[in-house]
């Protein structure tokens, strides 16, 4: 257990005085230099996304620039997207929900020149695709391999969504009274089924599994937040306050300060939009598109869904039915939520969080896979399915919030190698 305490001591310091700050300085001036680009680029956005689904695969090398998209969007939203966040609210209060908006409207560029710079320095591999991401362009930067490899070891540690699976499989333990010598290994068998069909296969499953949730889960949160539309103004009004002042302990909330909301928030933004973190980086890459700013246009819109409408919807479900101060384990939170204005959802959260978990867990196994194989060219791919698998196993058996300290800590490792790189290679990023 102290290994435990020394990891999740050294997570606080790193995103308190590190990350955090580093993704907003760098955000800032991404955002003054191309004159909130976010904003402006957004109304390319839907175009764009439509010239993809009109000519979703060109049959070249790569994959479909929609495909990409969508594993990004797999990637991105997930189950942190109901629980995790809700982790923040716990720790963080509501204003940990300020903090996400910030860390998201400034990490859009973040996540944008992450991407650029992907596409721009990726490689053609023997696969019939490409390889790209921070492993590449930090060649561009550093004079030794050692961040590469360092980045590449950390990546296929963080490809194995050891945190995803846990919940995936406790989910339908918990709520249908599954033993989990049949829950793991029939979660085991569809990883393997999605993975072994590579990049395309991976972006085809996330494309039917991303819209059908994010669909139905905005129709179920609307439903309930319009059921409380008159205490949205006051709930919207405690998110702000709190987020520069902090929040009293209340019911099961023990309180928390404007440093732990902001530490909080911002670190729940970027482990669930993916910023900073070179993931998204390595999945672009892929694109069949040698235009570096189309598939950068499109993480505008990744990161948006991800932070401003189910991480948003998240939140403010347990704000205003007040789920958060009854000391319910955070996992829960939002289960109860919706269980206030729609029956049976013990039976129907499982595959809510099904269709989040699996999209997340096959499309960073994904990338995983290639950081070992950039690593290990003869072996990494058949030896990453071994470790991913026996992970899998080891960490369903472990708390959840220990599975995630294992992510969050590798992912403050991947952002600042990344941050560093992205500052030293911002003249090479385009935005018109």
């Amino acid at each position: 257990m102290e290994i435990i305490a020394l990891f999740d001591w050294l997570d606080d310091q790193i995103w308190t005085y590190l990350a955090s700050p580093l993704i907003i300085m760098l955000g800032v001036a991404l955002t003054y230099r191309y004159k909130a680009a976010q904003l402006r680029r957004s109304k390319r956005i839907s175009p764009l996304l439509m010239e993809c689904y009109t000519c979703p695969d060109s049959g070249t090398r790569g994959i479909s620039p929609l495909y990409a998209f969508y594993m990004t969007i797999g990637g991105c939203i997930g189950v942190a997207n109901i629980v995790a966040v809700c982790t923040a609210v716990r720790l963080g209060g509501p204003g940990a929900l300020f903090w996400m908006w910030v860390a998201a409207f400034f990490g859009m560029l973040v996540k944008y020149a992450e991407i650029y710079l992907g596409v721009k320095f990726r490689i053609a591999n023997q696969e019939g695709s490409y390889d790209g991401g921070p492993i590449y362009y930090f060649k561009k930067v550093f004079s030794s391999p050692f961040p590469s490899v360092l980045f590449a070891m950390m990546l296929a540690i963080y490809g194995t969504e050891v945190y995803m699976f846990k919940v995936v499989s406790d989910s339908f333990i918990i709520n249908w009274h599954l033993p989990n010598y049949v829950v793991i290994p029939t979660l085991l068998g569809l990883v393997l089924l999605a993975v072994t069909g590579g990049g395309s296969r991976v972006g085809k499953i996330c494309g039917v599994m991303m819209p059908a949730f994010i669909g139905v889960y905005c129709f179920m949160g609307l439903w309930v937040l319009g059921n409380h539309i008159t205490m949205l103004p006051s709930m919207l009004f405690m998110v702000v306050k709190s987020a520069f002042t902090g929040h009293a302990a209340v019911g099961g909330f023990a309180g928390s300060s404007m440093m732990v909301a902001m530490s909080q928030g911002m670190k729940r933004a970027c482990y669930t939009a993916d910023i900073g973190v070179g993931y998204a980086g390595v999945v672009c890459a892929e694109t069949q598109d040698s235009d570096p700013t189309k598939q950068a246009d499109l993480s505008i819109l990744g990161v948006f869904l991800d932070t401003f409408v189910v991480c948003t919807m998240s939140v403010l479900l347990v704000l205003v039915t007040g789920v958060w101060t009854q000391g319910l384990p955070e996992s829960e939170w939002v289960l109860t939520a919706l269980g206030l204005y729609f029956p049976y959802m013990n039976i129907f959260m499982p595959i809510f969080i099904f269709l989040l978990g699996y999209s997340t867990i096959i499309s960073y196994f994904h990338v995983g896979r290639k950081c070992l194989v950039y690593l290990l060219p003869n072996i990494g791919g058949k030896l990453y399915y071994v470790y991913a698998m026996a992970a899998f196993v080891v960490f369903s058996f472990v708390e959840q919030s220990h599975a995630i300290l294992l992510m969050q800590f590798c992912g403050a490792i991947m952002l600042l190698l990344n941050l560093y790189a992205i500052v030293r290679l911002h003249g090479e990023i385009q935005i018109d």
